[in-house]
């Protein structure tokens, strides 16, 4: 549940009165008045890439959570992983301001037939601190149009949230590939160890190329669809490897709060090595029976942030409208 501002094209929401609405189906209504109905696709990050891998833990993992992908193992666990462009419109330029945050997630396959997702973006923070507040900000800009006198719905919104007018704001480079970024977690989660110790902590997972990003002028030769095509051709190659890293909270870090990014100076703990070594053939196919849910998880893991239930619920029922759309 990542975006950028981008010119709204007004869509038709669902038929129920909103007052008989959760806020999560209330959420994904804000997001279709903002970027349009597009029958079978997701509400955000709609446009994206499916790929395959695998994930090996490190023995630190093990002493963090007695989560079962987490336990130091000679064989890797089985990913799924979607790699994503920013806002609701599926055929939206690679190239375009709009695409990026840029979104990461994945699916671990579990011996047991279980799963347990992580959903992680390119950018380090969230705009606001709740779910009711995700919606009022999309309510804002659908309700913002150029011809509008200052200021306008948006400006106001922007105005008494200092960490959404930051959101938007701050640079968002286009990246070389999606295997040159790196992916956060704005979220906090509960991990707890086979002894019972806890550890509060965000998610980040770090390219191991390094971070890469292109010029303005490099950009403006590239195709609508330079990352998946790039993506592609770099798994061909070879393994793409990122690191999954634990960010520690400190004790007075807020962990219910996601518009609140920690200092980076926090502990970091390596998880593990997640290696992508195929490429899907028919991505669009194969993305239509994926749903990545952070609130996804196993004995081991938690939700520490109250966002999370509510990314998972907007997720919901964003895949039941699009699966009633196939």
């Amino acid at each position: 549940m990542v975006f950028v501002l981008v010119n709204p094209t007004l869509g038709v929401a669902a038929d129920a009165p909103v007052s008989q609405k959760s806020v999560p189906e209330q959420i994904v209504d804000a997001f279709n008045g903002v970027f349009g109905v597009h029958p079978g696709a997701r509400a955000t990050h709609a446009k994206g890439v499916v790929l395959e891998g695998k994930f090996m833990p490190t023995g630190s993992a093990t002493v963090v959570s007695k989560a079962a992908h987490l336990q130091k193992k000679k064989t890797p666990v089985p990913t799924t992983i979607r790699f994503s462009a920013s806002t609701g419109l599926p055929a939206i330029p690679d190239t375009d301001p709009g695409a990026s945050p840029r979104g990461m997630a994945v699916k671990f396959h579990l011996p047991d037939g279980s799963k347990t997702d992580i959903v992680v973006n390119s950018f380090n923070g969230f705009p606001v601190a709740t779910a009711a507040e995700v919606r009022d900000l999309f309510l804002a800009i659908a309700a913002t149009k150029p011809e509008d006198p200052k200021p306008t719905a948006l400006d106001q919104f922007l105005s008494s949230h200092p960490s959404a007018k930051a959101f938007v704001e701050a640079p968002k480079p286009a990246p070389v590939s999606y295997a040159t970024l790196t992916y956060f977690g704005v979220n906090a989660f509960k991990f707890t160890n086979a002894k019972g110790a806890a550890t509060f902590g965000r998610y980040q997972l770090q390219p191991v190329a390094g971070e890469h990003f292109l010029t303005k002028e490099q950009l403006s030769t590239m195709g609508p669809d330079y990352l998946t095509t790039e993506i592609r051709e770099r798994v061909r190659r070879g393994p793409v490897r990122f690191k999954l890293l634990l960010q520690v909270a400190a004790q007075d870090d807020r962990i219910d709060d996601p518009s609140i990014a920690w200092p980076d100076t926090r502990k970091k703990i390596v998880l593990g090595t997640l290696d992508i070594t195929k490429v899907v053939p028919d991505s669009q196919t194969a993305e239509k029976k994926l749903l990545f849910m952070p609130g996804t998880l196993v004995s081991g893991i938690e939700p520490a942030d109250p966002m999370i239930a509510a990314r998972s619920a907007a997720y919901t029922v964003s895949a039941s409208r699009r699966a009633k759309a196939q």
